[in-house]
């Protein structure tokens, strides 16, 4: 049986929060957590192993752009315990693939960096881009079934502390739920906020600030800004795309880029149904 504890968060990342493991919160999720797994650890997703998987990943002393999601995806094998990453095994024409990813591998191609190879993105962790969901876990096949359990008053206390810790961030705040976070991040010095729609689904063309232009036109340009903005600060910008990725095979990158691929509704494809705009 798994076991839910603060020794499972990298020690830097400890550090950071101070005494937020004293709290009332820290123990009110430390019961939650342990009650979810020890009534159905086979549920939980991604494996609680991987819950901080993000923050193991990417260092504390490392950090240089932050991604918020929402929670994890709750479809069985998708889950990696990074906002926005799957495995490198779900094939981009696959109806398993998140319609946030097609879209966001749009973006990145409409900015001049090319595809995503797949949806792994285990390489922007180890560049500093922190993947961050506010809801570190949830239920097989249940979107949000945890985000009542105390997620929120950690990621909370870590991004106000983040952006108080380390001038010069790069935050990408894609929808509502992550621009809720705004406050939090605004008491800190020098960041660099970037906010659009959130790039599941119909989302996508929202608000006055959309993600994508409708009809392909242009993107955000979320990936070239954070880049200027880390040149800007003598910091190494991020390979979004690794110069030695393959090209997706024949066939894949039409239907990545297809209309159905980029408008499909929320939920159409089964994994970005949890994704307020």
């Amino acid at each position: 049986m798994s076991s839910f504890s603060k020794d499972h968060i990298p020690q830097d990342w400890r550090k950071l929060l101070g005494d937020y493991f004293d709290s009332p919160a820290w123990s009110n999720l430390e019961k939650n957590i342990q009650a979810v797994l020890d009534a159905d650890f086979a549920s939980v997703c991604p494996e609680p192993q991987n819950f901080f998987n993000a923050l193991k990943l990417t260092p504390l002393n490392s950090v240089k752009v932050v991604i918020i999601g929402q929670d994890p995806y709750h479809s069985p094998g998708l889950a990696q315990g990074l906002a926005f990453s799957i495995p490198e095994s779900i094939p981009t024409n696959s109806r398993a693939f998140p319609s946030s990813l097609r879209n966001i591998s749009k973006a990145l191609t409409l900015e001049g960096f090319g595809c995503l190879p797949n949806g792994d993105l285990h390489a922007w962790s180890k560049q500093g881009v922190l993947l961050l969901n506010t809801a570190l876990s949830v239920k097989l096949g249940k979107a949000g079934s945890h985000t009542k359990l105390g997620w929120q008053d950690l990621i909370d206390r870590l991004i106000s502390s983040l952006a108080l810790e380390k001038p010069c961030l790069v935050w990408m705040l894609w929808g509502g739920h992550a621009q809720s976070k705004l406050p939090l991040i605004e008491a800190g010095k020098d960041q660099l906020i970037l906010q659009s729609s959130h790039p599941s689904g119909l989302g996508v063309y929202k608000t006055d600030k959309p993600f994508l232009d409708p009809g392909g036109a242009g993107s955000c340009n979320h990936f070239i800004k954070t880049n200027e903005w880390l040149l800007a600060n003598k910091l190494a910008p991020i390979e979004w795309i690794h110069s030695s990725a393959k090209a997706p095979r024949k066939g894949e990158q039409v239907d990545l880029f297809s209309e159905s691929g980029i408008d499909a509704p929320d939920g159409a494809r089964g994994q970005d149904s949890h994704k307020p705009l």
